[in-house]
């Protein structure tokens, strides 16, 4: 519940009697009725569009009547969730989540592929598996207009303050973090964040230590040493695979403008697109990999980010234009999985195709180069796939 002296009321999520009145907010919000509006009926929209205003507040209004509660959110969106996945899955698999403890609260770090799905595919695992979902880390960077916001901490999401540029001020929002981070875990709510900032567009899957000198800070002012405060986070690593990312040309596209320009400007909208296209875009298939909780002996964060890495690249899912890209041969290479990774190839505009190349090449690359003991990409994911 509110309270006056809540140290956290600006980064974290609704609470339960939060939730009524921030749906009332979105409903009454014109950007964010506009923002359905041109989705949905795009036709319709222009000049006219004043006309479906007035309705589709009524239509909101009716259909989320019944939602009360962060519960009753999470249920909206498991159903929102099963629909997408139907038409825009071939299938989502998941393993290692039967080794979970329902009792326990952990700290998934996570590969980062896309903005809004990684998360969201994470919950429904979860759900699916019968286990709570998890509070989100969501950069204030992704929260530009106030309706955002109303939708993420709805969405049991909470704030990471990337805007914050004053060493002072920086220093104050990471320990906020980083006791929050703390404070979810205590009270039994687990936790999802990517393993560094931003997508990994190259597909380069790694743990920026910064992140994990974060999540000690609380530890530090606890005047615990790091190996046993780390431990007591329940870090469990996370590697989510798609066949398909639906983002990777935009991804490869970006990649080259920064070679050849030094810099890329995104568009006004441009987070809010990808977000979209990630959600409606076909993604084959998904496999999300919960690995086991990272155990520590005389650890930096550096040596634990090593850790980390090493079960992701070994649990990562791969596919046929995995193994097309890197240049390995492979059983599940058909003819028809190699037309497809042409026809995508020549979608790309001839100078990001090298990009396009290596974000699927370096997912076998790095799972190669973290097999201590010469286990062959066969043997690792038939290994993952037992567990």
């Amino acid at each position: 519940m509110q309270t006056v002296n809540d140290p956290y009321q600006e980064i974290r999520p609704y609470h339960d009697d939060e939730v009524p009145s921030a749906i009332q907010r979105l409903i009454q919000d014109d950007e964010f009725i506009n923002a359905i509006l041109s989705y949905r009926y795009p036709h319709a929209s222009g000049p006219l569009g004043w006309l479906l205003k007035p309705a589709l507040k009524l239509y909101l209004t009716k259909k989320w009547n019944n939602i009360k509660t962060v519960q009753d959110v999470q249920l909206h969106v498991a159903s929102y969730m099963r629909k997408m996945i139907k038409t825009t899955c071939d299938k989502v698999t998941v393993s290692g989540v039967e080794k979970l403890d329902p009792n326990k609260a952990y700290l998934f770090v996570s590969n980062h592929r896309d903005i809004a799905m990684d998360p969201a595919l994470v919950n429904w695992c979860l759900h699916q598996q019968g286990l709570d979902t998890v509070r989100i880390a969501i950069g204030d960077n992704l929260l530009r207009k106030p309706c955002a916001t109303e939708l993420m901490k709805l969405n049991k999401s909470f704030i990471v303050k990337r805007s914050a540029k004053a060493p002072r001020e920086m220093m104050k929002s990471l320990s906020q973090l980083s006791a929050y981070l703390r404070l979810s875990l205590d009270e039994g709510q687990s936790i999802w964040i990517a393993q560094r900032e931003g997508r990994a567009k190259t597909g380069q899957d790694v743990t920026d230590p910064a992140i994990l000198k974060m999540f000690f800070m609380e530890g530090r002012k606890r005047k615990q040493d790091f190996d046993s405060y780390m431990e007591a986070l329940n870090v469990v690593p996370v590697a989510i695979s798609y066949q398909n990312d639906p983002c990777d040309l935009d991804k490869a596209t970006e990649l080259d403008a920064v070679n050849r320009l030094g810099a890329y400007e995104k568009s006004e909208f441009e987070d809010i697109q990808t977000i979209v296209k990630g959600i409606v875009g076909d993604k084959r298939h998904v496999h999300v990999a919960f690995g086991e909780p990272v155990t520590l002996s005389q650890d930096t964060p550096e040596s634990m980010a090593a850790k980390i890495d090493a079960q992701i690249h070994q649990l990562y899912r791969l596919y046929p234009a995995n193994y097309i890209a890197a240049g390995v041969e492979h059983d599940s290479v058909t003819p028809a999985e190699q037309r497809l990774y042409e026809q995508k190839l020549a979608q790309a505009p001839e100078a990001a195709r090298d990009y396009l190349r290596e974000m699927y090449a370096n997912p076998v690359l790095n799972q190669c180069a973290t097999s201590s003991d010469n286990t062959s990409q066969d043997s690792l994911i038939a290994a993952e796939n037992n567990k």
